[in-house]
């Protein structure tokens, strides 16, 4: 990859059915570029064919300093000598975002979704949306997220003659978990492996890139050779998950206490408590004697058996260990099987 990232072969992409996206995933390790590519791509299309953006934020609060936070590196790399400001609108429902002194677009957040509807007519000159931190670093969504972005994006989308026009979305982020409530919702958390590069759904494409200058400088780093043993450092230089452990399969030591059977694609995994360990351990040895037997899809479901959704008390803990990097597998297989239940 080039010294900073370039979103162009991913632009040119289709879906998995041969359809133009409207959501453009991207993520690469820590100051690789990709915020400032598509936040500069936002700003050139406005300056080119007044094409206005929206830039989404996820609570309210995050709006006070949008255009200074939006603004200001991509302004002194490639707009110098213009300025952006922003006005609260609507008691501070949203932001209009202006360059020097001409409306460019507008900044909402996630959290005021439902008071967006109301004035979602004055978003009908928005050609694009950009959201950056998809990913939540400290693993903080808004309660029921995904409803709250798909209406902001609904209300954006409304106007000019139209039911719903198409008005594509740049999602940004470093790699924090595979189970993500955007990965989760959209079928990713399952399909995504490490040496992926590039991967299509329906509506959308992701790219996972990794930006080899970006990774150099943050090793090089004094500050971050200081902590050269923290997760965070491999995160933000080499790409990797930062809260998905990699080192999984493994067979923890000891006696473990038997959790419950978990069945995927017919085939019945055995989930294990290694108390002393701290871990909890799937392999495919099940006690089929015990009484709790779960389910992942519904081609699986037979008597006896508990569809996993029912069950979120038992899925909240399992979500638990798994983002405090406490699970492990006998096997990719089994892997495969909890990141499928984890998905619902």
């Amino acid at each position: 990859m080039s010294v900073y990232y370039d979103g162009a072969k991913l632009l040119s992409m289709r879906d998995i059915n041969g359809n133009k996206p409207e959501i453009f995933m991207c993520t690469t390790n820590r100051t690789g570029g990709k915020t400032t590519y598509f936040g500069r791509l936002c700003v050139n299309r406005f300056f080119d064919k007044g094409e206005k953006f929206a830039l989404v934020y996820r609570y309210n609060y995050e709006l006070d300093d949008c255009a200074d936070k939006f603004y200001k590196d991509i302004s002194g790399l490639f707009f110098k000598g213009t300025t952006m400001t922003s006005k609260r609108k609507a008691s501070g429902i949203y932001h209009e975002l202006f360059i020097d002194g001409a409306s460019c677009g507008y900044a909402v957040s996630l959290n005021s979704a439902d008071q967006l509807k109301k004035y979602s007519h004055l978003f009908s000159d928005v050609s694009r949306m950009m959201f950056d931190e998809f990913q939540s670093e400290t693993n903080h969504y808004c309660p029921d997220e995904i409803r709250k972005f798909l209406s902001v994006h609904t209300s954006i989308a409304r106007g000019q003659g139209e039911q719903i026009r198409y008005v594509p979305v740049y999602m940004c982020a470093n790699p924090v978990s595979i189970i993500n409530p955007y990965y989760v919702e959209m079928g990713i958390s399952e399909r995504l492996r490490e040496d992926t590069k590039f991967l299509r759904g329906d509506g959308f494409v992701l790219e996972q890139g990794y930006v080899d200058s970006a990774s150099k400088a943050q090793m090089e780093s004094g500050f971050n050779r200081a902590f050269a043993r923290n997760s965070y450092v491999a995160y933000s230089s080499q790409c990797i998950y930062l809260n998905d452990n990699q080192a999984f399969v493994e067979k923890p030591f000891g006696r473990g206490r038997y959790l419950g059977t978990l069945r995927y694609k017919g085939v019945d995994y055995g989930l294990r408590e290694f108390a002393e360990e701290g871990v909890i351990y799937c392999d495919d040895k099940p006690d089929n004697s015990f009484g709790m037997k779960l389910t992942v899809t519904t081609d699986d479901h037979q008597v006896n058996y508990v569809m996993l959704k029912r069950n979120s008390l038992f899925l909240n803990n399992m979500r638990y260990f798994f983002e405090q990097g406490c699970f492990r597998f006998k096997d990719l297989r089994c892997k495969e099987a909890v990141l499928k239940a984890l998905s619902y």
